[in-house]
């Protein structure tokens, strides 16, 4: 009996460290999880989707048949194989991946939207490079039958104008099942496609394509909006489509002079507001915008580009919203927007990422913490309690 007490004593300071380390690993695990996992769920669960004005008028069962869900998002910038270090595109991809999913799961859209910048290195990526960038994509973005995904193209998918070529726009076009200038109909609402970088109106081979079938589009749409009872020979022979006046859904937005009347907290930072726009790269040259609004007179254009939030009103009366960027990567406040959309009204809602500042702020806080602990259990940092009873037991010595 006695002899076993040596070995009873020896063992507990074992038991002590192997329990302390098992709380650090739960500790540690139970950060990781919150701010990997858990806090997207927390920060897009407070997401609601916005009414429509006249949703109050229809009953429950019309309203939900009538009225489109849709979220819009822009600028993910996936990295390539010349510009992209390893660290940022786990991070940045982790970040839009979990992102992503956690809004499919819990807000369930019938639609989304993509405005271009898909990927970083797409202008001058290889072929290899293009597929693996693709794949990448892929497994970030994944989504369920009951969703459908609908992307648009970017400068940096396919290069700026002058960098842009058939090759390119094809490649595009091929994995996202898309054309330039393509209209898709769904619960009656008109959505329009623009390829915005082969607006530059210079008559290039993709320009050209592209006008022309934005220019035949644009017809189907008028004859479909003329009355039943309007004579027009020329809209005999038009398929008509849903007497709904169009969405325009670009990567570039159209040409405003800077974002100096942008406000809100994730408009462009002040430094930026005031420095001018420089057509035909910042923003649509001044001819092609009063092109597209000529031809279709959008009830709403959604755009990208610049990566920061913006709404502006085009002739008095026609609204455009910049949807910031989607990635860490671009703003500390990436967010999405949140459309109801029915074929005559719209509301809009934005819907906030983590901010992440707030999560590397969290790290420091539980790396400080850990820190801590680890001090105080090895006596390196004496507690508070025992250091003043050193000091109440030296007095008595004294």
């Amino acid at each position: 009996m006695l002899s076993s007490s040596p070995t009873i004593v020896k063992k507990l300071p074992l038991k002590k460290r192997l329990c302390f380390v098992l709380k650090l690993v739960c500790f540690v695990s139970s950060v990781l999880m919150f701010c990997e996992f858990l806090i997207y769920y927390v920060v897009i669960f407070q997401c609601r989707w916005p009414e429509v004005k006249g949703g109050a008028h229809l009953g429950e069962k019309e309203t939900s048949d009538s009225v489109l869900k849709a979220i819009i998002l822009a600028d993910t910038h996936l990295l390539g194989e010349i510009k992209g270090h390893w660290f940022d595109k786990l991070r940045r991809e982790w970040q839009m991946e979990r992102s992503f999913q956690t809004a499919l799961w819990l807000l369930q859209p019938d639609i989304v939207f993509i405005l271009g910048d898909i990927f970083d290195e797409g202008k001058w990526s290889s072929p290899q490079a293009w597929a693996d960038d693709v794949r990448r994509f892929r497994k970030m973005f994944k989504y369920p039958v009951s969703t459908e995904l609908v992307v648009i193209v970017g400068n940096h998918d396919i290069g700026f104008h002058y960098e842009m070529t058939t090759y390119k726009v094809k490649r595009f076009e091929k994995v996202f099942n898309l054309t330039s200038g393509k209209l898709i109909t769904r619960k009656g609402i008109n959505f329009v496609l623009v390829n915005s970088v082969a607006m530059e109106g210079d008559g290039c081979a993709v320009c050209r394509t592209s006008e022309a079938k934005l220019v035949a589009l644009s017809h189907k749409l008028n004859c479909s909006q003329q009355k039943p009872n309007h004579s027009n020979k020329g809209c005999s022979d038009v398929e008509k489509l849903p007497a709904s006046e169009p969405i325009l859904l670009q990567h570039y937005p159209l040409y405003r002079k800077s974002d100096a009347e942008c406000s809100g907290e994730d408009s462009a930072p002040l430094e930026e507001k005031n420095v001018p726009f420089k057509e035909k790269y910042d923003v649509l040259s001044q001819e092609a915008s009063q092109k597209l609004i000529w031809w279709f007179h959008p009830r709403l254009i959604l755009s990208g580009h610049t990566h920061s939030a913006c709404e502006v009103l085009h002739e008095g009366k026609i609204p455009e919203v910049s949807v910031p960027s989607f990635s860490w990567r671009n703003r500390n406040n990436p967010s999405f927007i949140m459309g109801s959309i029915t074929p005559s009204d719209f509301s809009l809602q934005k819907c906030f990422l983590p901010y992440e500042s707030r999560v590397f702020t969290i790290y420091c806080a539980a790396g400080a913490l850990l820190v801590i602990l680890i001090l105080a259990h090895v006596q390196l940092l004496t507690p508070p309690f025992y250091f003043a009873q050193r000091l109440i037991s030296k007095h008595k010595a004294v």
